[in-house]
């Protein structure tokens, strides 16, 4: 999914999640397709990049695949930001999504972001700033 597309529907699922105060898409930020939100008394800025699959060109779409949604865990809104995220996007049962890795519990906790991996082979990196 290109990065433009998954930042609106990370809006889309936010704005719809009990708890969340604010969604707002940030335009004229250094980082493109970000994000924030407000949810258990902190602001979270997100950055949606993408990353094609192999032999895809930005000029034309990426076939839709479809298969079994994610595994995922729920994390609790005051713990780490990209596992309360990651748990989010899972529980919304993405069926284009394979699998979700959070990069605070992956790499070496200082990285808050997670890579969403699509079943077409295209990933979504969301990073927070």
């Amino acid at each position: 999914m290109r990065p433009r597309d998954y930042r609106d529907y990370l809006v889309d699922l936010l704005k719809n999640t009990p708890g969340v105060q604010r969604v707002e898409v940030l335009e004229g930020v250094k980082q493109p397709c970000a994000l924030a939100v407000s949810v258990g008394g902190r602001e979270l800025r997100w950055q949606v990049v993408g990353q094609l699959a192999d032999g895809a060109k930005h000029d034309t779409p990426t076939a839709a695949v479809q298969d079994g949604p994610p595994a995922f865990t729920a994390a609790p809104v005051d713990g780490p930001a990209d596992a309360w995220l990651a748990g989010l996007i899972g529980a919304a049962e993405p069926v284009d999504t394979e699998r979700i890795e959070v990069w605070s519990a992956a790499r070496d906790k200082a990285s808050h972001g997670l890579t969403v991996f699509f079943h077409n082979g295209e990933r979504a990196f969301v990073r927070l700033f």
